[in-house]
């Protein structure tokens, strides 16, 4: 199953724009207001987003973050945890020191109390007293079905411990480098999700990040293998946080493919139809979130795959 109906998501209480991660993060910007106020948006944002998908019959898991410690981007937790089918959560080392202290062990007891089984963990945050880092399934991009796994090579995702990652969830693994133009120069893009989403039977992506030709072409044949129609975007359109999207299932296993507001105005009429041969679009308004954060609506919602206890 490559789509969930359960998303866990991580209300913020004190989120502005995180210093430790803007250093290799260019999609985000400072505000010129208030950190209260800014904070006060971006709640507004997400609740906003959470009332778009449980009207779809999402069933998202809301757990409110805490002021201690100082957790700028909790809003983001699929960087740090992930749920798997057999019971496995998987826990990553974080590239910003500020971001390690979202790991909280009472998240993974609230969806046991919700009823999900965990019956294994795969920490893999040991690797952060080695600088190297793997964030989560912001780099790894899981094609459940396939046992594939797609992940562009940056500062947060080292490619030794990708290899590790897909040897414990019998993967393959396919790397590639992502870059962005930032001033003139080709850098790495910091995350996969920013210009890559994979769906079930379809991905959109930005193949014009991939500069490698031979990595372009691996990955183009890969998707096409996979039975996935490829959707291009451009570079803008990604900048746009139009490679971040996610799809989820709602009420009678009817597939959206979500997003944000931004994303969707950025996408032309002949992407939009592409899409919608697959599934209904979903999108809401997380402006302040995408301006301060970095990143937008797949970031936001860390899929629940863990199987539920019997009764």
């Amino acid at each position: 199953m490559q789509v969930t109906n359960t998303i866990l998501m991580i209300r913020p209480v004190n989120f502005r724009m995180n210093e430790q991660t803007a250093v290799n993060n260019y999609f985000q910007e400072e505000l010129e207001a208030s950190a209260a106020s800014v904070n006060i948006k971006a709640q507004e944002e997400f609740d906003a987003f959470v009332s778009v998908l449980r009207a779809k019959g999402v069933n998202v898991i809301v757990v409110d973050d805490t002021k201690e410690p100082d957790t700028p981007d909790s809003i983001f937790p699929n960087n740090w945890v992930s749920f798997h089918r057999n019971g496995t959560v998987g826990l990553y080392p974080m590239f910003a020191e500020n971001r390690r202290n979202e790991r909280r062990e009472d998240i993974l007891e609230r969806l046991e109390s919700e009823g999900f089984q965990i019956e294994n963990i795969m920490d893999y945050t040991s690797a952060e007293e080695h600088n190297l880092f793997l964030e989560g399934t912001g780099s790894l991009l899981i094609d459940r079905v396939n046992q594939i796994v797609y992940c562009a090579l940056s500062a947060r995702a080292e490619e030794e411990l990708i290899i590790e990652f897909c040897e414990d969830f019998d993967c393959l693994p396919v790397i590639f480098t992502a870059n962005q133009t930032v001033e003139g120069k080709r850098l790495p893009i910091y995350h996969t999700n920013v210009m890559m989403c994979l769906a079930e039977t379809f991905s959109v992506i930005c193949l014009d990040t991939i500069d490698d030709k031979k990595e372009k072409k691996n990955v183009v044949q890969r998707l096409k293998e996979s039975g996935k129609e490829i959707i291009t975007i451009s570079e803008e359109q990604m900048h746009h946080f139009a490679g971040n999207m996610l799809q989820v299932l709602g009420s009678d296993d009817k597939r959206y493919l979500v997003m944000s507001s931004q994303a969707y105005d950025s996408l032309n009429s002949s992407q939009i139809s592409s899409i919608e041969k697959h599934c209904d679009i979903l999108h809401s308004s997380l402006e302040t979130i995408e301006t301060c954060g970095g990143g937008s609506a797949r970031c936001m919602m860390a899929e629940v795959f863990l199987p539920k206890a019997l009764t």
